[in-house]
């Protein structure tokens, strides 16, 4: 890993070293939204109201998959940029370990409260059958999504981020085809959807385990775990932030169903999943980099650095503002075929996603940068900042505006709150990067 990590500091040398996570970001976010795609056409759009009333209980596992594959990797990433290779292999099979104990000890708690579950996630008489039958198949796969996750951050870590690309790609082809084997073929409806999602978290899993297990010639693998609570508990401070936002994008989730279901009933539920499938895919490319560069930027830190620090941060700063430009640009320019994947023009859920993607597309200016600015406080081994930028942006500041100008202006205000968010967050992104530049030596 050390020849890939330590090397010069240029813009092709950045998208050479973080493409593949770039791709694999892309190609997870469309199979995700083909996921979509079949469940609205081959099964129905209240079934697909289904999937999105389920998420808020699944993304808690991907919050933990995050947040230990994010923190883990930061750590792990510094050490060895210390030369401390055993240390780091000891703390990310302890971690590791620890990770999977918890998947599976939630996911028997969830099951045996399954229905109570769905019920409070704001399902109503035609969607509660669907969201059942989703969530209970699910779950069973939940302690493998959290591993899987990890995984994809700890690849990048151990200069192997095209192993992670090829098998999270063979996991999405697996997911589509078993989709439409399962729903089309087999009639097994959203169940089918829920097994077809579980195989495709469980062969980069499955395939990630046997990796780290023979592949002793690398700077990470398994080794006999050396139990370290000090180390366990900085993985979870550190990776908070990208916890925090996903238990975030949780009960948001569960916000919009809930003010959608009261207003526009399930065709209100169907158009912001689709808008939000849609954000999967949009925001693919900012995580994808966030994620693949955070490595560098904690391996130079380790090394101090700063000449490069100050060029991956220019560079990263200057990629997320043209792209979030670019994003917006094409998905208002686009949205009326980006919402046609999943639904006929001219039905009245297609009018009501397309109206609400207008608005929501805004934020995208202000996103690219507000997920780096919480990345790199992250790679920095600074939880703390890290996770106030992603609890302030994606709980406090869109809670407060989905309810705020939802009461104020209705469903226009629901819809326009991203962009007021990430407006609110890019300001405080911006005093984080100044108060901390002398700390950090990035500018």
């Amino acid at each position: 890993m050390d020849h890939s990590l330590n090397q010069k500091i240029t813009v092709g040398s950045i998208f050479k070293f973080t493409l593949p996570s770039i791709i694999m970001m892309i190609f997870m976010s469309l199979y995700t939204m083909v996921d979509g795609v079949f469940v609205s056409r081959l099964v129905n759009t209240d079934a697909l109201s289904a999937v999105n009333i389920a998420y808020p209980l699944i993304s808690i596992f991907v919050a933990i998959g995050t947040m230990f594959g994010t923190g883990l990797t930061a750590i792990v990433a510094k050490k060895i940029g210390e030369g401390k290779k055993q240390e780091a292999r000891e703390n990310f099979s302890f971690v590791l370990i620890v990770a999977v104990f918890i998947g599976i000890i939630l996911c028997l708690i969830c099951q045996f409260f399954v229905k109570d579950i769905v019920n409070i996630l704001g399902a109503n008489d035609v969607i509660y059958p669907y969201a059942l039958d989703y969530l209970s198949t699910l779950l069973w796969f939940s302690p493998i999504s959290i591993i899987q996750l990890a995984y994809q951050y700890l690849f990048v870590a151990n200069g192997k981020s095209k192993i992670g690309l090829i098998v999270t790609i063979l996991g999405g082809i697996a997911n589509i085809v078993l989709d439409y084997v399962f729903i089309a073929i087999f009639d097994m409806g959203i169940k089918g959807a829920a097994i077809a999602t579980g195989i495709g978290y469980s062969i980069p899993a499955i395939y990630g385990t046997i990796y780290f297990i023979v592949k002793r010639h690398l700077n990470i693998y398994f080794v006999k775990p050396k139990k370290d609570l000090n180390v366990l508990f900085k993985s979870m401070t550190n990776g908070s932030s990208e916890m925090v936002t996903n238990l975030a994008m949780s009960i948001t989730t569960f916000l919009y169903n809930l003010v959608m279901v009261r207003t526009l009933g399930q065709d209100g539920v169907a158009a912001i999943t689709m808008v939000l499938y849609m954000d999967f895919l949009l925001v693919a490319i900012s995580l994808g980099y966030s994620m693949g560069v955070a490595p560098l930027i904690s391996y130079n830190y380790g090394c101090q650095d700063n000449q490069k620090l100050k060029k991956i941060f220019k560079i990263s700063i200057i990629f997320s503002i043209l792209l979030g430009v670019i994003t917006t640009s094409l998905t208002t320019l686009f949205a009326e075929q980006l919402i046609g994947l999943f639904t006929k023009k001219g039905e009245y859920v297609f009018d009501l996603a397309v109206s609400g993607l207008y608005l929501y597309a805004i934020g995208y200016i202000f996103k690219g940068v507000n997920i780096f600015s919480s990345a790199m406080f992250t790679a920095f081994s600074n939880g703390k900042i890290s996770a106030v930028l992603s609890f302030t942006r994606t709980l406090v500041f869109l809670v407060a505006t989905i309810l705020g100008l939802g009461y104020l202006f209705g469903v226009t205000g629901v819809w326009s709150a991203v962009s007021v968010t990430e407006f609110l967050s890019i300001l405080l992104s911006a005093f984080f990067l100044i108060r901390y530049k002398d700390k950090y030596n990035y500018l």
